[in-house]
């Protein structure tokens, strides 16, 4: 009972790596993407419910999102054909999240993933996007999708270099913790 949590995020890990083993868009395709998306809710909650939380099960889960939107980018950008613009976008946004990252373990000595309220958005508008993609064409779905993770990593870049002390759950660059 004690790693529960973290056995739901391991999974989540095995999730995104059985997605590449499946065919994308299909029904048993959509069904292990679905389990990735329910196991990023539940996880945290079941932590926290079992009084298990901890800064390992933190860091866990900041990694199974990040493999989970790898492979998801990996799956996506070799299946569709993409405009020149948006690999630029996603691009410059990895490239933020990657000074953020770096900015983070220059200063704090450990790989700063926040969980801020634009990080949980993003994930939910990702997590909707194979949905969106269906009802609103790659494009729009894209400018949507590229919005969000363009505004959550300029934040968690912008808290990293203004933060004193590493903080993990600081929910916005608006709240004001040190």
């Amino acid at each position: 009972m004690k790693h529960i949590a973290s056995l739901i995020t391991i999974g989540r890990i095995a999730g995104a790596f059985v997605l590449l083993l499946t065919e994308p868009l299909s029904m048993p395709y959509f069904v292990v993407y679905i389990l990735c998306c329910v196991s990023d809710v539940i996880d945290g909650y079941v932590a926290r419910k079992t009084d298990t939380a901890s800064r390992f099960g933190e860091i866990l889960d900041s990694a199974a999102d990040f493999v989970l939107i790898a492979v998801m980018l990996y799956i996506f950008i070799t299946l569709l054909t993409w405009d020149e613009w948006i690999l630029c976008w996603i691009g410059a946004i990895a490239l933020t999240r990657f000074i953020s990252l770096a900015v983070g373990v220059a200063k704090y000595r450990a790989f700063a993933f926040l969980h801020t309220y634009s990080n949980k958005a993003t994930g939910v508008v990702c997590a909707c996007s194979p949905i969106l993609y269906h009802l609103l064409g790659l494009s729009i779905t894209v400018f949507i999708v590229c919005i969000a993770a363009s505004l959550s990593a300029l934040e968690e870049l912008a808290i990293n270099v203004s933060q004193k002390k590493l903080d993990r759950n600081r929910k916005s660059l608006l709240e004001n913790r040190n």
